[in-house]
């Protein structure tokens, strides 16, 4: 079992929110006009995309090289661009992943590493605001994207949907696919097990939501900076608390305001329910009404739900303007 192969909530969220978001609302237009004539000066012959060798299934892209090599390539086969920064610590996790993929694909795909400080203007074409980024470029536009350091199964069962969905349109992936399998490389050695993130798993298999997180804050208290640890101590303890969520717990808080306690429990039940915007306004008014320790413990509690869901979400956004205005 993969240490970290479970599906993050939080990450499919806002992967889902990406790629809805790549449907026609990205313009490459602009970086392929500044790149066409650096292209044309390295191209040979002009007009067509090299065909992908060993060495290249891995390229460093430029705002020049980029109308060569990702636009052009993308008519042949994927280009999965990796929008990274030599200060980004996920990025540090994720690169290595994609990287080896890429290499074991035999050109199915074709990988085009970004570094975001030395290309401000690719970073813009492509709406970052957060990284590590990834986008699939099919046929010269941005088709699918995610965010964060995902866990290596999530990156190999998206990159897997992409080909998947595209095999019929482009040969150029089945024949990678055959070269891959005639090197003996369809199938990437898979890095070692975590046995951190393994023992958090299987205590959250057990239902044993108190050790789980204990495990994590485990992780956390030796790498304070692990985003993975961080997002799956979040959905645990809430997962911990959901499990005996009531719905109705929000007739009773409702019926109830000053009782805090009833409030939180509201709350839970209401994300729950998929009633975000509904539980952050509760708990907003709750810290409105309330001082001292019941004010804190109401603030903390709203910080938790936040973390479930991607930083850049408009309700997670909303709420956290509320929050402030209710505080000072």
């Amino acid at each position: 079992m993969d240490g970290v192969s479970r599906p993050n909530p939080r990450q499919a969220a806002q992967t889902a929110a990406l790629s809805s978001a790549m449907a026609g609302a990205v313009d490459l237009s602009a970086l392929k006009a500044r790149s066409e004539a650096a292209a044309r000066a390295q191209a040979a012959p002009a007009g067509a995309a090299p065909a992908a060798t060993a060495g290249q299934y891995v390229i460093d892209v430029s705002e020049q090289s980029f109308q060569n090599d990702v636009l052009e390539r993308s008519l042949q086969v994927p280009v999965i661009v990796d929008l990274w920064a030599t200060w980004c610590e996920p990025c540090k996790q994720l690169s290595p992943v994609l990287e080896r993929l890429a290499q074991a694909s035999g050109g199915a795909w074709i990988l085009a590493k970004v570094d975001v400080d030395a290309n401000q203007r690719i970073a813009q074409a492509f709406g970052v605001q957060s990284i590590p980024m990834v986008v699939a470029v099919v046929g010269g536009q941005p088709v699918d994207a995610f965010q964060g350091a995902l866990p290596e199964a999530e990156v190999k069962s998206w990159i897997q949907r992409l080909l998947d969905a595209l095999r019929d349109r482009m040969p150029g992936i089945a024949e990678g696919e055959a070269r891959a399998a005639a090197e003996g490389g369809a199938e990437p050695v898979e890095e070692p097990e975590d046995p951190r993130f393994t023992a958090a798993e299987e205590a959250l298999e057990a239902g044993d939501y108190p050790a789980a997180v204990a495990a994590y804050e485990a992780i956390l208290a030796q790498e304070p900076a692990n985003e993975q640890a961080k997002a799956a101590l979040a959905q645990v303890r809430f997962l911990a608390r959901a499990e005996s969520a009531d719905p109705a717990a929000i007739a009773a808080a409702d019926a109830a305001p000053e009782d805090v306690a009833a409030q939180l429990a509201a709350a839970d039940a209401e994300v729950a329910l998929d009633r975000v915007e509904a539980a952050f306004q509760r708990l907003v008014n709750t810290v409105a009404r309330t001082l001292g320790e019941d004010r804190e413990k109401v603030r903390e509690h709203l910080v938790g739900l936040f973390e479930l869901f991607p930083t850049d979400d408009e309700r997670v956004t909303k709420a956290r303007r509320a929050l402030g205005r209710a505080l000072f």
